[in-house]
């Protein structure tokens, strides 16, 4: 065992989560959340773990950022043909996870995805910047590229072709995590934490239940 890593370790003690004080609905209580992480200038609050899975079960996962959220879910934008694409093509099941360190939190979500309209994509695609619009066009996000000078040379070329509008890439636009299941976990002294997970049942309302740490 390394020592040095084993010893690492935390005590969590700012707050805690009681069945009593959470909101029925866990997208309200998503929303109390935000907005107390917001307030707690939580640096890149939007920031979450996306793991996706292979259609015979081999995940990955990586960060993504959160663009938008309703009680419809929760979206995030990428290229189509990454790998992340290409695994929610195969298996359009997902999971997401939030860790706010500075407040001692993690919303985990696990359901199902779909793209989100073409209208939706175009919207967040033209109110992003210049610079990020052109990098969607020069990146084929996932593929093995020779160096980066096959990025730069891409984007003069797209800067180039595009100097008076940049449409949205065909192969990019945006995903909705639709949950069926949301956890919330308040960190506590000795491992003993809070965590209390929603369930959507049959009629389309939610279960709460703490989960054991």
């Amino acid at each position: 065992m390394n020592k040095s890593i084993a010893d690492i370790r935390k005590d969590y003690c700012l707050s805690q989560l009681d069945e009593h004080d959470i909101a029925s609905n866990p997208f309200e209580q998503f929303a109390r959340w935000w907005q107390h992480a917001i307030q707690s200038e939580v640096m890149e609050v939007n920031a979450m773990t996306l793991a996706t899975a292979t259609h015979d079960g081999r995940p990955s996962a990586r960060i993504v950022l959160l663009k938008d959220y309703d009680e419809k879910g929760f979206v995030f934008y990428t290229n189509y043909q990454s790998h992340k694409g290409r695994e929610l093509d195969e298996n359009p099941h997902a999971a997401l996870v939030f860790f706010w360190k500075e407040i001692e939190r993690q919303v985990r979500i696990e359901g199902v995805v779909e793209k989100v309209s073409t209208a939706e994509s175009d919207a967040y695609f033209n109110s992003r910047p210049e610079g990020s619009r052109i990098g969607a066009w020069s990146s084929p996000q996932s593929t093995v590229i020779e160096n980066r000078d096959v990025l730069e040379t891409n984007a003069k070329h797209f800067e180039k072709e595009f100097q008076n509008s940049i449409p949205r890439p065909p192969h990019w636009g945006g995903y909705r995590v639709m949950p069926h299941k949301i956890e919330f976990w308040q960190g506590r002294s000795n491992r003993l934490h809070d965590r209390i997970q929603y369930t959507k049942i049959l009629q389309g309302s939610w279960k709460a239940e703490r989960l054991a740490p």
